[in-house]
C-alpha cells in the first residue's frame, strides 16, 4: 500500500488525511460535544397567562445525534410538582401542549419532531433543573430497599445514591446522564440475564428499569375537578401498567423503585474472538467461544462490532464479591476514556467522514477497533503491522497517551462503576434499535442469523461503492419483565415495554437487543436501516417476536426514520398485541383516558398511539 492509496475502493488518501484538520475542523466539535445547543434566550412577550412566578424562556431543542432539532421553543423549569401541574392546567385552558424534557439523550421524536417551529404552541418542561430529589424510602429485611426519586434526577445520581446505602441494580443503560423520568418513559435497559445456576437476590430483575417501579405520581385528568391533578398510582392499581412505559404520552413527576443489595462486578474485555466464532450458528464445534456461551457462564455480556472489522469488542460482566488478583479496582464510573473523548487525530478522521469522505468508513472502523485494543490490552502489534493511513491516525503520541492511562481489559468494583461507561462527550451517532424476543436456547440462533445478514449486506453495499455504516453493531441480552421483582402482589408488566412477556409463550424468556450505529448524515444509511429492519421483521414467527426499541430509530423508508406507515400502524402495534392479554390497545386506551385532551402529547405520538 502506498501513501496515496485509498482504503477499500477509495476512501481517504494519506495526503487528504493529513490535510483534513482544517477541512473537518468545523465538524469535530459536533462529534466531540465541545459545544452543544440549548442556551436560553429571553423573549417577550411570554405566552399569555402563563403561571406567574415561573420563568419561561426560549431554548433550542436538539437531541443526542442532532437529527431532531427544533427552533427556540418555549421552555420552563418548574421547581415543584405543583408547578408542573400549574403549567399543564394553563396549557389545557390556553390550547397549548406540554412536553417533558430530560437530558435529550434519545433518537426518536417522542418529545418534539424535527423542525418544530418557534411558533408552535408547545412548552417544554425541563425536569432536570429542580425536580431531582431522592430519598431512601424503606429498607426491607430481605435485603431490598425502596428509593423515592423525582423524574429529573440523573440515573447516574440515583445509582450513586443507592450505592452509598449498599444497594444497586442488576443492569442499567451505559449512559449515566439520563433523566430517571426519561429512562422510565421508554423502558430503558442494560444487559443481563441469569447465568446458569444464578438465583437473583430480592429487588434484582433482568428486565427494564420500569419494571422496578412500585408506585409513581403522574399528571392526569380528573373529570370531577374539571382539571388535571397529581395522582399517585400503586403498581397493582389499574392504569399503572400503562404509565410505567408511557413513551412521553404522560408526565410522571416522581417514582418509587425497588432495588437490591449491591454486588461487586468484574468486567473483562476480549478483542481476539472473530465475529465468525462469537456469532457462530448453533451447533458449532466444542470449544467455540460463542456469545450464548459467555451469557450462560456470567449472564452479562455486550458485543461491540466496529464496521468492516472481523473481531468485536466483547465485554463480559460477572458477579465477583472480592477483587481478583489480575483485575484493576475502579472507584468511579466511565472507565473507558479512549471512547469518552476521542484522541484528536481520530476525531479528525471522524470529521473527514462528516465532510464527505464516506468511503473511509473501513479505515475508521479499523482505527476504532485498534484504539480499543491498545487502550484495553496494551498490544500495539496490529498498529505496527497496519498500513500507513492507520499509523498516521494512531501516531506514537496517541499510543503513548493510551498506554499511559493503564490497561482496562479487566476491571472490578461496585456495580454502578462497571455498568456506566458512556459520557456525553462520546461520539454522537445515530442508531436503529430492536428487541428480538426468543427462548434462551435460541439466543445464538438469533445473533448468528443477524450477523450473517449484516455482514453480507454491508459487503453488497460496499461493492456498489456505498458505505452506510461507520459506527458499530451493539448486541445486548436481557431477560423479560417479571412483575414480582417489584415486590408488589398483583403487579403487572409495563404494557408498552418491549420486554413484556407473551402470555401464550411462557418459554420465551430472553431479548436480544440489536443496534447499528453510524454518523447521522451518512449517505444510504436509511436505506440500509430499512433493509435491516425488514430482515428482522421477517424473523417474526415461531422462534422470535420482534419489537422496536422506543428510544432508537425504526419504521424506516429509504430516506427517513419513523416514516414507514406499515411499520407504524401495523407492525409496531401487532408486536405488542401478539400473544393475547392486555397490551397495545389497553395501554392506548388508558393513556388517552388519563389525558383525553392530549395536552401531554404531540403530533407523532397522536399518530402512533391511535
Amino acid at each position: 500500500m502506498t501513501d496515496e492509496s485509498s482504503v477499500q475502493g477509495g476512501g481517504l488518501s494519506r495526503r487528504s488525511l493529513l490535510a483534513s484538520s482544517v477541512a473537518a475542523g468545523g465538524a469535530v466539535w459536533l462529534l466531540r460535544a465541545v459545544v452543544r445547543p440549548g442556551s436560553a434566550y429571553a423573549d417577550a412577550p411570554s405566552p399569555p397567562g402563563f403561571p406567574a412566578g415561573l420563568d419561561v424562556y426560549r431554548r433550542v431543542y436538539e437531541n443526542w445525534a442532532g437529527e431532531i432539532r427544533a427552533d427556540q421553543l418555549w421552555t420552563c423549569a418548574p421547581r415543584t410538582p405543583q408547578e408542573v401541574l400549574d403549567v399543564v392546567n394553563w396549557a389545557y385552558g390556553a390550547g397549548w401542549t406540554v412536553r417533558a424534557q430530560g437530558k435529550r439523550h434519545g433518537w426518536a421524536p417522542l418529545t418534539v419532531a424535527d423542525g418544530t417551529p418557534a411558533a408552535a404552541q408547545v412548552v417544554l418542561v425541563d425536569t432536570t433543573a429542580h425536580l431531582t430529589e431522592m430519598s431512601l424510602e424503606r429498607q426491607d429485611t430481605d435485603g431490598s430497599a425502596l428509593i423515592r426519586v423525582q423524574a429529573g434526577a440523573l440515573l447516574e445520581t440515583l445509582l450513586a445514591f443507592a450505592g452509598e446505602h449498599g444497594y444497586g441494580v442488576v443492569s442499567a443503560p451505559a449512559p449515566g446522564e439520563l433523566s430517571v423520568g426519561g429512562a422510565l418513559a421508554i423502558g430503558a435497559h442494560g444487559t443481563a440475564v441469569p447465568a446458569i445456576g444464578e438465583n437473583p437476590s430480592p429487588g434484582h430483575g433482568y428486565g427494564s428499569l420500569s419494571n422496578l417501579v412500585t408506585e409513581l405520581t403522574a399528571v392526569v385528568w380528573d373529570d370531577d375537578a374539571g382539571e388535571y391533578v397529581l395522582r399517585t398510582v400503586g403498581r397493582a392499581e389499574p392504569d399503572c401498567d400503562a404509565l410505567l412505559t408511557h413513551l412521553g404520552r404522560s408526565l410522571v413527576t416522581e417514582a418509587v423503585l425497588r432495588v437490591g443489595t449491591d454486588h461487586n462486578l468484574r468486567c473483562r474485555s476480549f478483542l481476539d474472538i472473530p465475529a465468525t466464532e462469537l456469532f457462530a450458528a448453533p451447533g458449532a464445534p466444542a470449544g467455540t467461544r460463542t456469545l450464548a456461551g459467555f451469557v450462560d457462564r456470567t449472564g452479562r455480556a455486550e458485543a461491540i462490532w466496529f464496521a468492516f472489522t472481523d473481531k468485536p469488542w466483547l465485554k463480559v460482566w460477572s458477579v465477583t464479591p472480592e477483587r481478583p488478583f489480575a483485575a484493576r479496582a475502579v472507584d468511579g464510573p466511565y472507565n473507558y476514556p479512549f471512547s469518552d473523548s476521542l484522541p484528536e487525530p481520530v476525531a479528525r478522521l471522524a470529521g473527514t467522514l462528516v465532510s464527505g469522505a464516506w468511503a473511509s468508513a473501513p479505515l475508521f472502523g479499523q482505527v476504532q477497533y485498534l484504539l480499543a485494543k491498545v487502550a484495553l490490552t496494551g498490544d500495539i502489534t496490529d498498529v505496527l503491522l497496519s498500513g500507513t493511513l492507520v499509523r498516521d491516525v494512531l501516531t506514537g503520541d496517541v499510543l503513548t497517551h493510551l498506554l499511559a492511562g493503564g490497561l482496562r481489559s479487566d476491571l472490578w468494583g461496585a456495580s454502578r462503576n462497571l455498568l456506566e461507561y458512556v459520557r456525553p462527550t462520546t461520539l454522537r451517532e445515530t442508531a436503529n434499535g430492536y428487541a428480538v424476543l426468543t427462548r434462551r436456547a435460541d439466543l445464538q440462533w438469533v445473533v448468528s442469523q443477524f450477523a450473517d445478514f449484516y455482514r453480507t449486506l454491508l459487503a453488497e453495499y460496499a461493492a456498489r461503492g456505498e458505505y452506510p455504516v461507520n459506527g458499530q453493531v451493539e448486541i445486548r441480552v436481557t431477560g423479560l419483565e417479571t412483575p414480582s421483582v417489584c415486590g408488589i402482589p398483583g403487579a403487572r408488566p409495563p404494557l408498552l415495554s418491549a420486554l413484556r412477556p407473551r402470555p401464550d409463550r411462557p418459554e420465551v424468556d430472553t431479548a436480544v437487543w440489536i443496534d447499528v450505529l453510524s454518523l447521522p448524515t451518512t449517505p444510504a444509511l436509511h436505506r440500509f436501516y430499512r433493509d435491516i429492519e425488514q430482515f428482522l421483521l421477517a424473523m417474526d414467527g415461531d422462534r422470535a417476536t420482534v419489537r422496536v426499541e422506543w428510544s432508537k430509530g425504526w419504521a424506516y423508508t429509504d430516506t427517513a426514520a419513523w416514516s414507514d406507515p406499515d411499520v407504524l400502524t401495523r407492525a409496531v402495534p401487532a408486536s405488542l398485541r401478539a400473544g393475547g392479554g392486555p397490551g397495545w390497545d389497553e395501554a392506548v386506551a388508558i393513556l388517552n383516558r388519563l389525558d383525553p385532551h392530549h395536552v401531554v402529547s404531540g403530533p407523532f405520538l397522536d399518530a402512533l398511539l391511535r
